[in-house]
């Protein structure tokens, strides 16, 4: 199931996002047939409850499929190839850092060019959304904490990470956390294409079979450290190819059997 939050121009709510099945996973945002089916309530705590209402999803503007209640984990040089052109070895163990919730936007939202850098990355990420509360998760039952999974851009103000030493700025401003278009409960991440494209041209083309750490490995990783809640998402990391964008640029982010997820640069 693809679950969306979106708005009609009235409070968001959430539905089920259909199209045509000759285009499997492959439906796009711009699918003229895709249909989205509301919901009764946010599904993380209400449960999958679909209404007789309908609406096209050309009708809607998508929002962030989530807004953490809590906290996004960021997953540093989880690509051997990542950490080569970053400088940096490749870690003993997953190398975890916090994004604030406050980053997160959705589809089609600006990122904001802050004034404190001149050196803005974009980074395209599978991002795991989790669905309940939990804690000490055994390796061999992640997928039974596991809501779902989306796109996510770990948007990075390079040289202020290099400055500081640390992520924290670097990668916390409001707008460094775009996710999108939708969450897609039922897939199997072990070997999906990720791509990023800066104005239509390639830039990031990598296979989460590359992960130096799984998905299962991380989220055992990460509830050893500290409890994660339903609405919290963990970045997986990013492949090589980083780079900048500048203000007006599009950066779209594509992940197999998720969709793309766009946003463009603006100035703040």
């Amino acid at each position: 199931m693809r679950i969306a939050r979106f708005t009609t121009g009235d409070d968001p709510r959430f539905g089920l996002v259909t199209g045509d099945p000759s285009t499997g996973d492959d439906l796009d945002v711009s699918d003229p047939d895709a249909l989205v089916t509301v919901l009764a309530g946010d599904p993380l705590y209400v449960g999958i409850e679909p209404t007789q209402e309908q609406v096209r999803l050309a009708d809607v503007r998508l929002l962030s499929p989530v807004l953490p209640r809590s906290k996004v984990v960021g997953i540093g040089r989880n690509y051997a190839a990542h950490a080569a052109e970053m400088g940096g070895e490749v870690p003993d163990e997953p190398l975890m850092f916090l994004k604030p919730n406050t980053s997160v936007i959705g589809p089609g939202d600006p990122i904001f060019y802050p004034r404190q850098t001149q050196n803005l990355h974009y980074e395209g990420e599978l991002a795991v959304v989790i669905g309940r509360i939990c804690r000490d998760v055994p390796k061999e039952r992640w997928a039974d904490v596991v809501h779902g999974f989306t796109i996510g851009n770990d948007v990075t103000a390079r040289d202020l990470q290099k400055k500081d030493g640390q992520f924290t700025r670097a990668k916390g401003f409001d707008s460094f956390c775009p996710l999108g278009p939708w969450i897609e409960t039922e897939l199997d991440v072990s070997d999906l294409r990720v791509q990023t494209f800066l104005e239509g041209e390639v830039r990031q083309d990598g296979r989460t079979s590359d992960l130096i750490f799984d998905v299962p490995t991380l989220i055992a990783h990460v509830s050893s450290v500290m409890t994660l809640l339903p609405g919290d998402v963990i970045l997986t990391g990013t492949p090589e190819g980083v780079g900048p964008m500048e203000v007006g640029d599009e950066v779209e982010i594509v992940v197999q059997g998720i969709g793309s997820l766009t946003n463009k640069v603006a100035a703040r």
